[in-house]
């Protein structure tokens, strides 16, 4: 069942082993747990229809959208949101490969290698049958007693047919707790139990290896009968992503051996080249006295497969003898392979250690345009070599990746507290760092030379993430905002280093003029003082291009000039960054004098011009709102503290009395006496209970602002009717809170947006519970989303922007989402409030809860037999 622990099947005369074996395996008592054979109860798309009242405001542009469409289709560019042919979810993704920054491979929680992003914000959705691990057992005189792909999936259609295929879903088990995942495999008519441990080195703090395009696939096999068995794991690898340019040619392999100190390993790299950039896949084996290693360095991934298959079954080993060197032609594709050999006792157990790696150090995002060289490279430069050298540091320090993993984790997974499905969720939902189409670059000398010291792109380099999988800007920035808690809890230096790239992109303007879709109203791409939208199209070229988002004049919306503000301060108050706060103060002087001119009528609120000119973009507010005066006031009560602390009193006054006269019409032109108006226009929908209208407070709260901008009883009256309108009366409470209800408890269908519920807004809502003490009802409200999205429709480790009540959902694989860390950081302040009185304020703002350098290694790398108190 989704979510449980199941124990694996035991064998004859192995309780007592299996209960010492399992502790090698390091398997987790925490995680998104299924069989192999899971099917999800529901099944929902993304064919979404407009409603017939709101089809006037969006029929305009439609058609607009539709010129536009075929216009950048005809130029041979992909468009960067496509809704035409939108993705669909394919309930079938389990924790992804890789590092952040450098490209990553999906894997499907039944072992598949399906989803591909080697070219940067590119997904290619292929499950390529090539990519397999099989196993063959033998008995004591070299007889093959079995030998199968450890695949669920049945016979291919085309190719391969010699391999036997169909392994039974119902014998095994996966479990998926990000950068991690475990596959058991139960062959009882064996005797055999296999787990496989899928690692990715993303750890909290860690500058260097979280960027590594690598992963390790450790394989723990349990003997149960009485007398010993050779397995052999063999695990092969073709060219290409699994789409049409595999067959282009010019692949060619080589085997290797390569060491680092004590660790040797044996392997194979495949070189191709993907459109136009140079690619190597490198599989490898750590060698051991106990474990002999072997390599297959070509064959056609498109026959049948014979010879290799043959190989293994003849004594569980690869002939190398046949090393191919000519480089593959035109329709042709080429595969490559590995196999790892133990002898294991009676009772016993042994353990095969293999490494992916996918090493291209050089991306350019447009044809001739600028070539980029990605992070990893600082360390692992050597064109010819990079590969393998990453391949036998991944085998030499993984053991310490998973120390540093688990003691990063233990202390949410060890809390009582905390309930089990949060723990899943908080780990998981990060997936997105790494396989949110990111990129982690080096900036050139040329470049770094004239920034000064202090700023973190010198060191830690450009990093952006897309806003989705389809909808592919880099770093969008109103909906970074709120996936940002994940940053600045866990990679601070990224979330700086994303800071000061969009501190320097607000103060430049780029007037090429063009059409905005929306209206047809025409503009520029950036005015001078407007923080950007996004930092580009990957299709493009970002960075040099920013604001690849044309459906509204982004120049104009009132939350990113807040949003920079709130991040500034947030930022500020985790890291006590004189410097950092220095260089941001004028930027945000400049955009909040900008903001200031969006008060028409001198209120001291400013006001939404009835058009959709905020992160709900087709949601459209009129006059002060809600969720737009939440942030103003907020971001006057963060500059009035930023003042504070750089000691410009002009500007602390400036602001102190702005702040002063938006607090009192706040209260009088939005407070109804029980939640703040959707916004002033007197329309139906201006009665909307928003979930987001708290969203000022969420950022200050949580930011350790002592200033009581939003009055106590009516932030405490606000989430009572949340949570009783928005999540109780939407789907009986088990979705998340919806983004807009009416006062009579119905949905607000105005808009499409408004009866969404988007999950980063609902975990945000959630901490925003939590931090006030409503820590049953922010846990209840999140959960409904992760029950959803996790178990009912399984859209896991592709998390969507937005649910609908039923049915439908849209934009798969969001950034938003990882606005679930904030509630881990609002239930740390609430639970420091609440059992240690004596600490004081400033000691709850500046304690972060993990710490600034990665962690120690707690034992010897060697010593897999004493993991049995990790899931304790």
């Amino acid at each position: 069942m989704a979510g449980s622990r199941e124990e694996p099947a035991q064998e004859q005369d192995g309780d007592t082993v299996a209960g010492k074996l399992e502790n090698v395996s390091r398997f987790p008592r925490h995680g998104w747990m299924v069989s192999l054979d899971h099917t999800f109860p529901e099944k929902r798309d993304q064919k979404i229809r407009p409603r017939i009242g709101q089809l006037p405001q969006l029929i305009p542009l439609f058609m607009r959208y539709l010129v536009w469409y075929m216009y950048t289709r005809a130029r041979g560019r992909k468009p960067w949101i496509d809704c035409i042919t939108m993705m669909h979810g394919k309930q079938m993704y389990g924790v992804p490969l890789g590092g952040i920054g450098s490209g990553t491979i999906g894997r499907g929680f039944r072992g598949e290698f399906c989803r591909y992003q080697m070219v940067p914000g590119i997904y290619e959705y292929q499950t390529v049958t090539a990519n397999q691990f099989i196993v063959t057992i033998r008995d004591p005189k070299g007889k093959t007693l079995y030998q199968k792909v450890l695949s669920v999936q049945s016979q291919p259609k085309k190719g391969l047919e010699s391999w036997e295929w169909g392994f039974n879903a119902a014998d095994g088990l996966y479990c998926g707790l990000y950068p991690r995942s475990w596959t058991v495999y139960n062959i009882k008519e064996q005797g055999i139990r296999l787990i496989c441990r899928q690692i990715s080195p993303v750890i909290p703090h860690n500058y260097k290896d979280s960027c590594l395009p690598v992963g390790a696939f450790i394989w723990n096999i349990e003997n149960y009968n009485p007398e010993p068995r050779d397995v052999s794991i063999a695990f092969s690898f073709k060219n290409g992503t699994g789409g049409s340019e595999d067959k282009e040619g010019e692949c060619w392999s080589e085997v290797f051996e390569q060491e680092l100190e004590e660790t040797r390993v044996k392997g194979v790299v495949l070189h191709q080249t993907l459109r136009t950039l140079n690619l190597r896949y490198c599989l490898a084996v750590k060698e051991r006295p106990e474990v002999s290693v072997t390599r297959s360095p070509g064959f056609d991934p498109l026959g049948s497969g014979e010879s290799l298959w043959n190989d293994l079954k003849i004594d569980g080993e690869l002939d190398t003898s046949d090393i191919p060197v000519t480089k593959t032609r035109k329709g042709e594709e080429r595969a490559v392979a590995v196999c790892g050999k133990c002898s294991i006792s009676a009772s016993s157990s042994g353990m095969i250690e293999m490494a992916l790696v996918w090493d291209m150090p050089q991306i350019v995002f447009k044809s001739k345009g600028v070539t980029h060289t990605r992070r990893y490279t600082r360390w692992f430069g050597e064109e010819l070599t990079a590969a393998q050298e990453m391949a036998a540091y991944a085998l030499h320090h993984y053991s310490r990746w998973e120390d540093d993993i688990e003691a990063w984790q233990n202390p949410v997974l060890q809390d009582g507290s905390l309930p089990d499905w949060f723990k899943s969720a908080i780990f998981n939902e990060l997936y997105f760092i790494a396989d949110g189409g990111s990129v982690w670059l080096e900036l050139p000398e040329q470049v770094t030379s004239t920034l000064p010291l202090h700023d973190s792109r010198c060191e830690y380099g450009r990093f952006a993430y897309l806003e989705s999988h389809e909808y592919r800007m880099y770093n969008t920035y109103d909906v970074h905002f709120y996936a940002s808690w994940a940053l600045v809890m866990l990679w601070p230096e990224l979330q700086k280093s994303l800071q000061y790239d969009m501190a320097q992109w607000t103060t430049s303007a780029d007037l090429t003029p063009r059409t905005h879709l929306f209206r047809g109203n025409k503009g520029v791409r950036k005015l001078a003082n407007a923080v950007p939208h996004d930092a580009g199209d990957p299709e493009d070229e970002p960075f040099v291009r920013v604001n690849a988002y044309q459906i509204h004049d982004i120049s104009f919306w009132k939350d990113l000039n807040l949003k920079f503000v709130l991040q500034v301060y947030r930022d500020h108050t985790f890291f006590k960054d004189r410097n950092y706060l220095a260089h941001m103060w004028p930027v945000c002087r400049a955009v909040m004098d900008r903001s200031f001119t969006y008060d028409r009528d001198g209120d001291g609120l400013i006001e939404n011009e009835g058009q959709a000119d905020q992160t709900y973009d087709s949601w459209i507010m009129h006059g002060p709102s809600a969720y737009c005066s939440s942030l103003w006031v907020a971001a006057l009560a963060s500059m009035v503290e930023m003042a504070v602390e750089l000691k410009d009193t002009a500007e602390q006054k400036k602001f102190s009395e702005a702040l002063t006269k938006a607090k009192t019409a706040l209260h009088e032109k939005l407070w109804n006496g029980k939640y703040y108006k959707f916004d002033t226009c007197g329309a139906p929908h201006s009665d909307s209970i928003m979930s987001d209208q708290l969203v000022g407070h969420w950022y200050l709260t949580l930011s350790g602002s002592n200033s009581e901008v939003f009055q106590h009883n009516c932030v405490h009256s606000v989430l009572k009717m949340l949570y009783e309108y928005n999540v109780q009366r939407f789907n009986n409470g088990e979705m998340g809170a919806v983004n807009g209800m009416n006062p009579n408890g119905t949905i607000d269908r105005y808009t499409m947006q408004s009866e969404e519920m988007w999950v980063g807004v609902t975990y945000g809502l959630a901490a925003t519970m939590i931090i006030e003490g409503m820590v049953e009802e922010g846990f209840k409200t999140a959960e409904g989303v992760y029950r959803t999205v996790y178990e009912k429709i399984g859209l896991g480790f592709e998390t969507p922007e937005a649910l609908y009540g039923q049915h439908k959902y849209r934009a798969i694989g969001y950034m938003r989402p990882l606005s679930i860390w904030s509630m881990y950081w609002a239930y740390t302040l609430h639970q420091r409030k609440k059992n240690i009185a004596s600490v004081s304020d400033d000691a709850v703002q500046n304690d972060t809860p993990f710490p600034e350098e990665p962690v120690k290694r707690t034992r010897p790398v060697a010593d897999d037999s004493d993991s049995s108190d990790v899931s304790q």
